[in-house]
């Protein structure tokens, strides 16, 4: 079924698979993003989740079709990606732990500045783009402590802010939320709804309570497929993903 999304940024995917030596850990996948919609990743372990956020960023190969604003992701290096305004995070926050919440963020503002050196290391004032991160994940208190120091749940904020001041229009975020308390889930439920409105956000998620809680459109992968998609709803009612979950599914449908 072909849908209209006119007027709005989306990043489309057809038929991409990504082969290991004669494993298909994606065989066929058709998936579209759109602007302004939480939409979560969700599937059992190997289900491809990652690998294919790994072949629409650059770090695997891959075949089919993937595009955003005209653009061909799969014939573009990772570097390029970035800069085109395509983000991710990965499972483990990667952040520079010996450095300042602040550096960290100008350093990753740094992907659209010509010159190599940081604003802050030649005394320069604060982008105004780095101000507006730090208020919005929460970090402007903490903007001059090591980030090594900061707790779980807002390293993963920086993570975020480190998109923001990068201007990513699709954010991939991996398992943002796993190891996160109860009021960390909630924080950064609510952070992902305030920012994003003009971007689109994908997220690869295990935690179902936070799946059904913000998710906007849910794809279900399965064994490197699509095997459902829509609304949590939707999902949740659907036979298939219920026996593919078993009772991890059953469990998600019961609590909807």
């Amino acid at each position: 079924m072909t849908q209209s999304f006119q007027g709005e940024d989306y990043l489309e995917v057809r038929d991409l698979t990504v082969d290991f030596d004669g494993f298909k850990a994606i065989q066929g996948v058709d998936v579209t993003f759109v602007q302004g919609r939480l939409h979560f990743l969700i599937g059992p372990n190997g289900a491809g989740k990652t690998t294919l956020v790994d072949a629409l960023t650059g770090l695997v190969h891959s075949t089919g079709e993937a595009s955003f604003r005209n653009h061909h992701l799969l014939t573009m290096k990772a570097h390029q990606i970035v800069r085109l305004g395509i983000g991710r995070t990965f499972q483990t926050a990667t952040v520079f732990e010996q450095l300042s919440v602040l550096q960290n963020l100008d350093i990753a503002a740094g992907v659209h500045r010509k010159a190599r050196r940081s604003i802050l290391a030649r005394g320069g004032t604060v982008p105004e783009r780095v101000e507006q991160a730090l208020d919005t994940i929460g970090l402007a208190a903490l903007a001059h402590r090591p980030a090594g120091i900061l707790a779980h749940g807002q390293k993963q904020w920086l993570e975020v802010g480190m998109l923001l001041v990068q201007d990513a229009k699709v954010m991939f975020l991996d398992e943002t939320v796993a190891g996160m308390s109860t009021d960390e889930r909630d924080e950064t439920g609510e952070l992902l709804k305030r920012i994003v409105g003009d971007r689109t956000i994908v997220i690869i998620e295990h935690d179902m309570d936070f799946m059904r809680r913000y998710a906007d459109f849910v794809t279900v992968m399965h064994s490197g497929k699509v095997l459902a998609e829509g609304t949590v709803a939707e999902v949740q009612a659907d036979k298939r993903v219920q026996e593919v979950y078993l009772g991890t599914t059953a469990e998600v449908a019961s609590h909807g």
